[in-house]
């Protein structure tokens, strides 16, 4: 299967147009550096604090490493060390950290940080106790527990990638309840799980997994399903769940598929429209009831895949359900390929694991990892380091922009 040029309107912010150096528009354009300390830093994720600060989570190395954090309180335009310590179970990390904010029925709130425990091929002397790791803070992430293991092998359990990928607050009788859903998937077999997190006495709970789409088990196993991300309706509130998934063997698009259940059974998945096909897909509702959505762009041709890099999408949830290419489709900024100077069409597709927050005013802060700047190398100078980076986007600015340049 190859997917084709998108029919939806293509947005470039990787320059900016004559003219809009000095205007609000310029902004769109902006690249900021969280973190290019080493060299190959990767896999971010971030969670809004209360009091406005960004707080971002990532490895030291590709997916396991000891995880690192940075904060912004301006929004994302500049960042430094996170002032709290982070545990000590933390160094010791295997898989890319996750963070969600935990909203309670009774006005409380918790942040939860959730590793999985795969088997790595370059490290093994190091056994996976496989399950996943998790830590929680109550203190909007002053403080946070050390790591807890839940069902590792030795109590019937699994080796876990991306755990979680998603993790969906859940509703009982059309109330939302203090219990959230976390999808993952095992390693090599591809079978995509989940767990039901609750508590006990303040102590997380996380219920025995169980497959969710073993149903479709054969498109499961063909596409390498995997990387699951799920949108409530109505802005976060309604009753239908839509999954995007990644299909790691890049021989079809990505899936989707609809629950209205509260993820008890899911309807047949079909492909994502072309706009919308890549991997690791993180979605926000927006104020203005649009959805933005990141993700790394995997353009399918015969005998391979193209990429355009860190990628967004932004259109409505009935374009999902009736499977329209959407609105906009952005490329964010370029990832640049060894052989590049400049920005070309194409890049380079180590990039697009997001950490992304929505501020009151409706901007994105998108952050992400790759290799953004040509001039930054490694230490030996043979390759181009890879670094965490932010980027801002208003979605009314980019709609006013849009009206002025074509981009």
């Amino acid at each position: 299967m190859t997917n084709q040029t998108p029919a939806i309107r293509h947005v470039d912010l990787c320059v900016a147009p004559e003219g809009a150096a000095g205007t609000p528009f310029a902004e769109l354009f902006d690249l900021y550096t969280v973190d290019d300390s080493r060299d190959y830093l990767a896999h971010p994720d971030a969670v809004l604090l209360r009091d406005g600060t960004i707080l971002v989570l990532y490895p030291v190395g590709h997916g396991k490493g000891a995880i690192q954090s940075r904060v912004s309180s301006d929004g994302g335009k500049t960042w430094s060390a996170n002032p709290y310590p982070t545990p000590k179970s933390w160094e010791n990390s295997r898989e890319t950290p996750t963070v969600y904010r935990l909203d309670f029925c009774d006005g409380s709130t918790k942040l939860v940080e959730i590793s999985a425990n795969p088997y790595w091929w370059d490290q093994p002397e190091i056994a996976s106790p496989g399950g996943w790791n998790a830590s929680l803070s109550c203190d909007e992430g002053k403080t946070w527990s050390e790591f807890q293991l839940f069902h590792p092998i030795a109590e019937g359990g699994t080796r876990t990638v991306v755990a979680m990928a998603s993790l969906t607050r859940l509703k009982e009788n059309g109330a939302f309840v203090d219990k959230w859903m976390g999808f993952y998937h095992e390693q090599d077999s591809f079978v995509n799980c989940k767990s039901i997190l609750s508590f006990e006495n303040g102590e997380m709970c996380w219920s025995k997994p169980e497959p969710y789409f073993a149903a479709y088990r054969d498109a499961e196993r063909r596409a390498e399903m995997c990387e699951v991300e799920v949108i409530r309706s109505d802005g976060g509130t309604g009753d239908v769940l839509c999954l995007i998934s990644r299909s790691d063997a890049k021989n079809e698009k990505s899936f989707l598929s609809f629950s209205y259940d509260e993820g008890k059974t899911w309807t047949p998945p079909r492909h994502v429209p072309d706009s919308l096909n890549g991997e690791r897909h993180k979605a926000d509702w927006l104020p203005d009831g649009r959805l933005f959505i990141t993700f790394r762009s995997i353009m399918l041709r015969e005998g391979g895949f193209d990429s355009e890099g860190w990628c967004a999408w932004v259109g409505t949830f009935d374009d999902l359900v009736n499977g329209r290419e959407g609105q906009y489709r952005i490329k964010l900024a370029h990832v640049y390929r060894e052989d590049q100077t400049a920005p070309e069409p194409l890049s380079g597709d180590d990039t697009g694991y997001c950490g992304n927050v929505v501020l009151p005013d409706g901007t994105v802060v998108t952050t992400t990892y790759g290799r953004f700047f040509p001039d930054r190398r490694t230490a030996d100078g043979t390759e181009r380091r890879t670094c965490i980076v932010a980027k801002r986007v208003n979605l009314a600015l980019l709609d006013s922009c849009l009206e002025q340049y074509d981009l």
